[in-house]
C-alpha cells in the first residue's frame, strides 16, 4: 500500500506540472514576432479577397503567356512570398480563330463572335469576376461580351488612356492590326473619353506592320529587320506628324518594341492591362468607376 500512495502522488505531481506548463502563457515574445504575425494576417485577408480574373487567351497564346508571366510576377511583387494571381484562363484555338477572323475581314462575324461570347460565358461559369481580353484587336468584341455576361470586361484601351495621360501626353501614334488601327472601338475611345488625338501609319505602313503581327509576331517570331521597320515607322511618325508617344496597340508588339529602340514613350499595352486587372483583382482601384473611365486626367 506504501509504495502504491507514493506512486499515485509521483502521477498527481506530474499531472499538475504539465497542467501547469500548459496554462502558463508565454511571457519571452518579441515585438518583432508580433509586428510580423499581424503583416502575415494582413497579406493572408488581402489574398482572400483577392477578385479572380478570368483571361480570354489564344489569340495568339505568345500574348497570353505574357499576360499570365506579368500578372503572377505584379502580385508576387505586391504581397511578397509565394503568393500568385487568381485567374482563369480559357484559350482559344488559334488556328480555327484566324479562319474566323479572315470571315469577319469579309463581312461575316457571327462565327467569331460566337467563340468570343462562349469564351466569356465559360469563364463566368468557371468562377471569374471579371474579364480581361488578352488580345487589341478582340477588344471590339467588349461590349457585345458584357451584354451576354454578368461580369464586367476590363476595356485595353481605357487602361491605356489612363496611362498615357498621367503622362501628360495629347498627341499618340497607334500601331497594331489593320482593324485596330482603322476601326473605330480603340481610337474612339481614346479620343472621346481620353482627350488624345491619336495618329496611324500610312497604308503602306498599315499593311507591313499587320504582316509581321500575323506572319511573326504571333508565330514568336522576332526579327531585327521587322524592328528596325518599326522604329522607322515610329520616327517618321514622330517627325512628320509630332507624335509624342507610341501606343504598341497590339498584345504581342511589346515583344519587338522597348523603350529603348526609340525617344518618345512607349505604351506598352500588354503590361498596362495586365497592371490595371491586378490593381482590381487586388482591390487597390476600381478601374470601372465612373472617375475613372470618362476623360481621366485631362
Amino acid at each position: 500500500m506504501r509504495f502504491g500512495l507514493k506512486a499515485l502522488l509521483v502521477v498527481l505531481f506530474m499531472v499538475i506540472a504539465i497542467s501547469g506548463c500548459i496554462a502558463c502563457p508565454a511571457v519571452d515574445v518579441k515585438k518583432d514576432d508580433v509586428r510580423s504575425q499581424a503583416l502575415l494576417d494582413k497579406v493572408t485577408s488581402e489574398e482572400l479577397q483577392m477578385k479572380t480574373i478570368g483571361i480570354i487567351g489564344g489569340i495568339s497564346w505568345v500574348s497570353s503567356m505574357e499576360y499570365y508571366r506579368l500578372m503572377n510576377e505584379m502580385v508576387e511583387n505586391e504581397l511578397g512570398g509565394l503568393h500568385s494571381a487568381k485567374i482563369l484562363m480559357y484559350s482559344i484555338e488559334f488556328g480555327e480563330f484566324s479562319k474566323q477572323e479572315r470571315l469577319a475581314q469579309q463581312g461575316d462575324w457571327e462565327p467569331l463572335r460566337k467563340t468570343m461570347i462562349d469564351a466569356a460565358q465559360r469563364l463566368e461559369r468557371g468562377g471569374a469576376d471579371f474579364i480581361v481580353i488578352a488580345s487589341s484587336t478582340m477588344n471590339s468584341t467588349a461590349d457585345l461580351i458584357e451584354t451576354n455576361v454578368k461580369i464586367p470586361v476590363l476595356h485595353i484601351a481605357d487602361a491605356t488612356g489612363r496611362k498615357v495621360n498621367e503622362r501628360g501626353i495629347k498627341i499618340v501614334a497607334l500601331l497594331g492590326t489593320t482593324y485596330t488601327m482603322e476601326a473605330n472601338f480603340y481610337r474612339d475611345r481614346l479620343e472621346k473619353k481620353y482627350g488624345l488625338k491619336v495618329i496611324i501609319p500610312n497604308k503602306a505602313e498599315r499593311d507591313y506592320i499587320n504582316t509581321v503581327i500575323f506572319d511573326e509576331l504571333c508565330a514568336g517570331k522576332l526579327t531585327e529587320e521587322s524592328k528596325e521597320q518599326f522604329v522607322r515607322i515610329i520616327d517618321r511618325l514622330v517627325k512628320e506628324d509630332g507624335v509624342q508617344g507610341v501606343i504598341l496597340g497590339c498584345t504581342e508588339t511589346p515583344l519587338l518594341i522597348k523603350q529603348k529602340d526609340v525617344n518618345v514613350p512607349v505604351f506598352d499595352t500588354t503590361a498596362i492591362h495586365a497592371e490595371a486587372a491586378v490593381r482590381y483583382s487586388l482591390n487597390k482601384e476600381n478601374p470601372f468607376a465612373e472617375s475613372n473611365l470618362d476623360g481621366a486626367g485631362r
